[in-house]
């Protein structure tokens, strides 16, 4: 959820400054000083003086997500996550969404897999006072029943809607095949029967359990000083309750031993084809020649072997594409195209065939040296922005990357090898009998041969 979006003025002149700031740091993009702190409840700051502009950009990262909400519940943390900038004890729904507004800032509150962000983007003249109705949001919001009522009906309209896109029906399909019973096979929204039952003491119970300083982390970077930055956290995050965090217990995704179909009716013109299985975790070593490896496969835009074979050698689909999506406890591995629904069958036989192709062959040094120069030359936009280089920080904190982690990587990538490029497609990808397929198309028409069930 963002606010401070009016077309005043201010917030005319702090995007443009935003976007300037792209172009200034795109130069030293490698060259993030980093300072990390842990504060006595818990709370890690990590803190990157930039004085470029005066602008400050803020991501708090809080240890709550579906993978702490029970089942019957789906869509809780998401939920709450929604709740904050709707009141809290200090402040009315209003007053907070008009005060942003006027200072042109933006207060965002969004839920992953894996953990809840909040972040602040504001004008430096601006900070303090912005910064204290963050941590007012964070640490006192009252959830109302009124508020909460109003948000339950917009997520479960905004369910609806999705629920109309073949691209999202698959995508739901595919990953509670995946994941079987696992947090990570649900969708963070919930479903529309598991808001209903949401009552506000449910939400009043998640913040209370797990929005805690303990495993949060807060990264700061822009117009700053570490001496006013440490001022405005002890004077406003001290009181953040200090207790231990609840136990994940995330159960592992179920062995794939044989493939299996799921098929969605839809009289839509094109089939939706989700193809794929289980991946593996951001902090995995492998995980660096397995994207290797994908850029090569299909990960690579028009320079993939599954774009060349199935856009351009056979005109099956205008894109075809294939990601591996690294969690902190599990991942997956798919390969996504929509094709005619007559093309269905043959699309499908030419990806398990590119995927056999890339276990069993060898990459070529044209492909290895290329996937290379992109995978090192596209990083520094990962981290061109403040925006950017906040969020960064704190993903390589959450994920235990080390804050070197910009300086290591072009090392990391340059490092492999084609052995293990073949070695990382061996291990990870599926093969003709392991994996899941959801299709989402007129089927009938698509007729799925009995080889891919």
């Amino acid at each position: 959820m963002v606010f401070g979006m009016s077309f005043n003025k201010k917030i005319i002149t702090l995007a443009a400054l935003f976007t300037l700031a792209a172009t200034l740091f795109s130069v030293n993009a490698f060259a993030i000083e980093t300072r990390r702190v842990v504060m006595p409840n818990g709370l890690v700051v990590l803190y990157s003086e930039r004085h470029n502009l005066p602008v400050v950009r803020m991501s708090l990262l809080i240890n709550a997500s579906k993978l702490d909400e029970p089942a019957r519940l789906a869509g809780l943390a998401h939920l709450t996550a929604e709740m904050l900038t709707e009141g809290t004890k200090n402040m009315t729904s209003k007053d907070i969404h008009e005060e942003i507004e006027f200072t042109g800032a933006a207060i965002e509150a969004s839920t992953t897999s894996d953990y809840t962000a909040v972040g602040l983007s504001v004008l430096r003249k601006d900070l303090p006072r912005l910064f204290e109705i963050l941590a007012d949001c964070v640490q006192n919001p009252t959830f109302s029943d009124a508020e909460l009522r109003q948000k339950k009906e917009l997520v479960k309209g905004n369910l609806k809607h999705e629920e109309d896109s073949p691209g999202y029906a698959a995508t739901k399909a595919f990953l509670s095949e995946v994941f079987g019973k696992s947090p990570y096979g649900r969708i963070s929204e919930g479903t529309p029967e598991t808001i209903d039952l949401i009552k506000r003491d449910d939400v009043i119970n998640f913040h209370r359990d797990f929005y805690i300083p303990a495993g949060s982390i807060l990264s700061v970077a822009g117009d700053v000083t570490y001496e006013e930055l440490m001022g405005l956290i002890n004077k406003y995050f001290a009181g953040w309750a200090n207790k231990s965090a609840k136990k994940r217990q995330v159960p592992e995704p179920p062995k794939l031993t044989s493939k299996k179909s799921v098929l969605i009716n839809r009289d839509t013109q094109q089939a939706n084809i989700i193809l794929g299985g289980i991946g593996l975790r951001r902090d995995n070593p492998d995980f660096y020649a397995v994207s290797l490896m994908n850029y090569i496969l299909g990960g690579g835009g028009f320079a993939s072997r599954m774009v060349k074979a199935i856009r351009d050698d056979r005109g099956l689909a205008y894109d075809v594409h294939s990601h591996f999506a690294s969690y902190k406890y599990a991942g997956d591995f798919q390969v996504v195209i929509q094709t005619k629904n007559e093309f269905t069958n043959v699309a499908v036989g030419e990806i398990l065939r590119q995927i056999k192709n890339m276990k069993e062959g060898i990459v070529t040094d044209a492909e290895l040296s290329d996937a290379k120069s992109y995978l090192t030359g596209s990083f520094p936009r990962k981290i061109d922005t403040m925006d950017k280089i906040s969020m960064f920080m704190a993903q390589v904190e959450y994920y235990g990357l080390g804050l070197d982690f910009d300086k290591k990587y072009p090392g990391i990538i340059n490092a492999l090898t084609k052995e293990d490029v073949k070695r990382a497609a061996q291990k990870y990808l599926v093969s003709g009998n392991n994996y899941r397929l959801a299709i989402v198309g007129n089927q009938e028409k698509i007729g799925l041969n009995s080889d891919y069930k």
